[in-house]
């Protein structure tokens, strides 16, 4: 390959804007996970403390046997 070819070359991939797009997809879907896993650990901890509150409400005293969250 020439000089010129491979300058072409990368000239047409740098200008392709379908390449750009992917990547923006994968961005935002890296995001949008990102946000998914955290809402969950967020979420799991309230949930974690609500059924361990409503296990202490219904033993009375709280030191039973039974363990929601560990």
């Amino acid at each position: 390959m020439t000089f010129q070819a491979i300058k072409t070359s990368v000239m047409k991939f740098v200008e392709d804007e379908d390449g750009l797009t992917i990547v923006e997809y994968a961005v935002a879907g890296g995001l949008v996970t990102l946000a998914a896993v955290a809402a969950f650990l967020l979420l799991g901890n309230t949930v974690c403390g609500a059924i361990g509150a409503l296990q202490q409400a219904i033993m009375g005293t709280g030191n039973g046997t039974i363990t929601v969250c560990t």
